[in-house]
C-alpha cells in the first residue's frame, strides 16, 4: 500500500465528510428530524474515523526501533477498536431518543430530509467505493470504510422514510427508521469490534486455523512432532508465529533447507510470513497428536 496515496486519500475524505456534516446537521434542525440529526452525529464519526485512520497509517510508517521492535502496525488495530467503541456508543444513544420520539411523535419536514440524505447517499457511497481497495489489507481503514458504508445504507433508509411520511404523514418514520439505521451500525460494527479486541489480546487472526497450520507442519518430511504453536498479527495482513518442531538426532547444518521448506509453506498456504522456529533435536512423547514416529526413513536429508 502506498502510504502517501493513502493519506491524500483520506484527507479529502476527511474535508468532504466534515463539510456535509455541518450541513446535514442544520438541515436536522430545520426539518426537525431525528434521523437527519442521528445521521449528522454519524457522519460526524465518520469524520472522526477517517481522520484516526490517516494518523493511524502516518504513524504505521514510523520504522522499528528498541523500544517498539515490531513499529507501529497496531496504531491501526487500536484506532479500529476506537472507532467501532464510538459507533456502539452513539447507536446506544440513538435508541433512547427514537424511543422518546415514538412515544411522542412530533412533525418533520420530509422535504428537508429527502433532499439531504440524496445528498449524504452520493457522497457515502463515493468515499465508500474510492476507499474500498485500501480497507481490503488494512483493518484500520476497513473499520472507517464500514463506517462510510453504514453511512450510505442510513441515508438509503432516510430517503425511504421520507417518503413514507410524505405519502402516510405519519411523523413516526423518522424515529422508526432512526432505530434500524442503530441496529444496521451495531451489526456493521461488532465485526470490526471483536476482529480488533482479538488482535489485540493476541488471538489467531481471522481464516487461519491453528490445528490446520499443525498438520501442515507435521505433515512436512523431517519434522517429527509441533510444540507451543503461537499464531498472532501485528496487523489484519500481517500474521506472526512461532514454535518448536521435532526433528530428531540430525544435524544442525541440516536444518537450514528444512527451515527454507517450512517458511515457503507458511507463506504460501497461510501468508505468514514472520515466523520464529526453535527446532529440538529428540524424538516426540507418544501422546503427541502431532507426532509421527520416528524411525531411519523420517531423517531429513
Amino acid at each position: 500500500m502506498q502510504h502517501a496515496h493513502v493519506s491524500r486519500k483520506l484527507i479529502v475524505a476527511s474535508i468532504a465528510t466534515f463539510a456535509f456534516v455541518l450541513l446535514e446537521l442544520a438541515a436536522g434542525f430545520l426539518a426537525n428530524s431525528l434521523a437527519l440529526i442521528s445521521d449528522a452525529f454519524h457522519n460526524f464519526t465518520d469524520t472522526l474515523a477517517l481522520l484516526l485512520a490517516l494518523f493511524a497509517v502516518r504513524l504505521e510508517r514510523r520504522p522499528a526501533n528498541t523500544v517498539k521492535s515490531y513499529g507501529y502496525h497496531r496504531a491501526g488495530v487500536l484506532t479500529a477498536f476506537v472507532n467501532a467503541g464510538t459507533l456502539v456508543a452513539f447507536t446506544i444513544f440513538i435508541f433512547f431518543e427514537a424511543f422518546e420520539r415514538l412515544r411522542v411523535p412530533r412533525p418533520v419536514n420530509a422535504t428537508w430530509m429527502l433532499a439531504v440524505a440524496a445528498v449524504a447517499l452520493v457522497l457515502n457511497a463515493a468515499i465508500t467505493w474510492w476507499l474500498r481497495r485500501e480497507g481490503r489489507s488494512d483493518l484500520n481503514i476497513h473499520s472507517a470504510v464500514l463506517h462510510m458504508l453504514g453511512d450510505a445504507v442510513s441515508s438509503a433508509g432516510i430517503i425511504i422514510a421520507s417518503v413514507l411520511i410524505r405519502v402516510t404523514g405519519m411523523s413516526m418514520w423518522d424515529p422508526a427508521m432512526s432505530m434500524l439505521i442503530g441496529v444496521m451500525i451495531l451489526w456493521s460494527s461488532w465485526g470490526v469490534l471483536k476482529e480488533a479486541l482479538n488482535l489485540l489480546l493476541e488471538g489467531t487472526p481471522q481464516g487461519i486455523d491453528p490445528e490446520a497450520v499443525s498438520r501442515s507442519l507435521a505433515a512436512i518430511e523431517g519434522v517429527h512432532g509441533v510444540h507451543h504453536l503461537h499464531i498472532w498479527a501485528l496487523g489484519r495482513s500481517r500474521p506472526a508465529l512461532s514454535c518448536h518442531l521435532m526433528v530428531g538426532d540430525v544435524p544442525v547444518k541440516m536444518t537450514g533447507t528444512l527451515l527454507d521448506r517450512i517458511n515457503r509453506m507458511l507463506e504460501e498456504q497461510y501468508q505468514i510470513a514472520h515466523t520464529t522456529i526453535q527446532f529440538e533435536f529428540a524424538s516426540c512423547d507418544v501422546d503427541d497428536p502431532y507426532c509421527v514416529p520416528y524411525t531411519a526413513q523420517n531423517d531429513y536429508r
